[in-house]
C-alpha cells in the first residue's frame, strides 16, 4: 500500500465514521432504529459539520503518517482538533438561522461517539500498517552517506512500508541481480550509484525486466518518502529537468493577481489595529515601531523587509535569531507567537517584492556566505520569497547553521518543482493551524 492510499484510505474511514456516528446518534437520542426521515432532515447540516471536521483533522496533521505513529502528539493533536470541531460546529448550528434544529442533545451525542469510533479506527490502522500490512522490500544499488541517511529513516519510519533487504555496495553483485531479487522477494530498487560503469548497471537492470519492479533513482525515493529534495545527490540535469519555469507561467501570473487583492483585503482589515499595536511595542522598550532589514529577494534583487519590532534595541548585534533568544521582548513574544509581527510585510507584497507562500528571505550577508557553503543556494532565489512556506510547515524550526540551512533548502527546491495552487492551499491552511495552536517562533 502506497502513502497516498494509505492517507485515502484514513480519509474514507473518517468519511464512514462521521456518518456511522450520526446514525448511531439519532438511534440512540429517539430510540429508535427507524430514523430515516430523521437522517434526511440532519443529514444536510451535519454535511457542512463533516466539512469542517474533515478540514481541521487535515490541518492540524491528521493525515500526516509520521503523526499517527507518534502516540503522544497525535493525542495532543487529536484533542485539539475535537476542541475546535466542536466549537466550530456548534456556531454553525447557533449562527444559522437556515437550520431548523437546533441539536443541543444531539451535537454531544455525536461528538462523543464519533470520537470514540475515531481513536478506535486510528488504534486499528497503526496496527495494521505496524504488524500486519507486508512490507514493500527494497534493493539499493549505492552505499554512501545519502544511503546510510535513507535506512535510518526507514527504520525509524516503518509506516512508510519499506524494508531494505539488499544494499549492494560494488560491482560484483550485479552479476547476479535477477537472482537476489527473486531470492528476496524485491519489489523496488533504488539506483544511487552506478560504480563507475553505468553500461553494466543498466546491463543488470535491463535483465531483472521479466521482474516487474519499481525503479527509482536515488533524489526521486527520497523526495517521494520525505517531500525534500536531497540537494547533495543532485546535479544541474536535476534543475533543467524539473525547474521548467515556462510551464508554471500562467500558475505565477494567477499568484501574483491573487497575492495583490488578498494583501490589500488584509492591510485594509489589519490597518485600523497597527496603531495599538505601534503603542504596546513603544511601552514594551525604548526603540522604532517598524524593523528593517535588508533580504534578497527573486534573482538576488535586495529589498527591505518590514516587520514590527519584536525585540529590544539595546545591546543587539541583529544575529539571527536563537531558541529563547532572551532579546525578545514580552509584547514581541507574543506578536511572534501569533505573527502578528509580520503583518507589515503585506506592503512587501502589495509592492511585488514578495508573496504570501514562498522561501523565507535571507539576509544578504548570510545569503552569500551561505552560497559559498551549500551547493544550488541560490537556485531558492528563482521565485519571490513568501510569508511562509513549505519548510515552515515542516515542524521543525531550521536556524541559518549550514546544517539547518541544507535541510532547509532541501524542502524549498521541494516547493519549487511541486509549486501549484494545491500546495498552496496546504501550506496556507498548515501556517493557519500553527498559528492557532501558537506553535510559531
Amino acid at each position: 500500500m502506497t502513502k497516498q492510499l494509505k492517507k485515502i484510505s484514513l480519509l474514507l474511514g473518517d468519511i464512514l465514521l462521521l456518518n456511522l456516528a450520526l446514525y448511531l446518534t439519532l438511534i440512540i437520542r429517539y430510540q429508535s432504529l427507524d430514523v430515516n426521515q430523521l437522517w434526511q432532515r440532519h443529514l444536510p447540516n451535519f454535511l457542512i459539520i463533516f466539512i469542517i471536521w474533515l478540514l481541521i483533522f487535515y490541518i492540524n496533521n491528521l493525515y500526516n503518517l509520521n503523526t499517527i505513529t507518534s502516540q503522544r502528539r497525535f493525542n495532543r493533536l487529536t484533542i485539539n482538533s475535537t476542541l475546535v470541531a466542536s466549537a466550530l460546529s456548534t456556531l454553525y448550528f447557533y449562527l444559522n438561522v437556515k437550520s431548523d434544529i437546533t441539536p443541543k442533545t444531539n451535537l454531544l451525542l455525536f461528538i462523543i461517539i464519533f470520537l470514540i469510533l475515531f481513536l478506535a479506527w486510528r488504534y486499528l490502522f497503526n496496527l495494521i500498517i505496524k504488524t500486519y500490512l507486508p512490507k514493500n522490500n527494497l534493493a539499493i544499488i549505492g552505499s554512501n552517506r545519502s544511503v546510510a541517511n535513507l535506512i535510518a529513516n526507514l527504520q525509524e519510519h516503518p509506516h512508510w512500508g519499506y524494508q531494505t533487504a539488499i544494499i549492494i555496495k560494488d560491482l560484483e553483485p550485479l552479476n547476479d541481480l535477477p537472482t537476489l531479487v527473486k531470492e528476496k522477494n524485491i519489489k523496488t530498487v533504488v539506483i544511487a550509484d552506478n560504480f563507475g560503469d553505468p553500461a553494466k548497471l543498466n546491463q543488470a537492470l535491463f535483465d531483472c525486466l521479466p521482474l516487474e519492479l519499481n525503479y527509482f533513482n536515488f533524489p526521486d525515493f527520497y523526495e517521494l518518502l520525505t517531500g525534500k529534495i536531497p540537494v547533495e545527490d543532485i546535479d544541474q540535469s536535476w534543475f533543467i529537468a524539473n525547474l521548467s519555469s515556462g510551464q508554471k507561467n500562467s500558475f505565477m501570473v494567477f499568484k501574483r493577481i491573487f497575492d495583490f487583492i488578498l494583501a490589500i483585503i488584509i492591510l485594509i482589515i489589519s490597518l485600523p489595529f497597527w496603531p495599538l499595536i505601534a503603542l504596546l511595542i513603544r511601552v514594551s522598550g525604548p526603540g522604532p515601531t517598524f524593523f528593517r532589514q535588508d533580504r534578497f529577494g527573486q534573482n538576488g534583487r535586495i529589498f527591505s523587509l518590514l516587520k514590527f519590532r519584536s525585540m529590544r534595541v539595546d545591546n543587539n548585534n541583529f544575529s539571527p535569531t536563537l531558541e529563547n533568544d532572551n532579546r525578545i521582548t514580552r509584547i514581541g513574544g507574543i506578536l511572534r507567537k501569533t505573527r502578528l509581527d509580520e503583518i507589515p510585510q503585506i506592503l512587501n507584497v502589495v509592492k511585488g517584492e514578495m508573496s504570501f507562500i514562498g522561501p523565507r528571505p535571507e539576509r544578504p550577508d548570510l545569503a552569500e556566505y551561505l552560497t559559498q557553503e551549500i551547493p544550488f543556494y541560490r537556485t531558492r532565489l528563482l521565485i519571490k520569497p513568501g510569508l511562509t512556506g513549505w519548510d515552515q510547515i515542516s515542524g521543525k524550526y531550521h536556524s541559518p547553521s549550514k546544517a539547518d540551512t541544507l535541510e532547509k533548502l532541501q524542502y524549498d527546491l521541494f516547493y519549487l518543482k511541486h509549486r501549484s495552487l494545491y500546495l498552496d492551499l496546504t501550506i496556507a491552511l498548515k501556517t493557519l493551524a500553527i498559528i492557532l495552536s501558537r506553535s510559531g517562533r
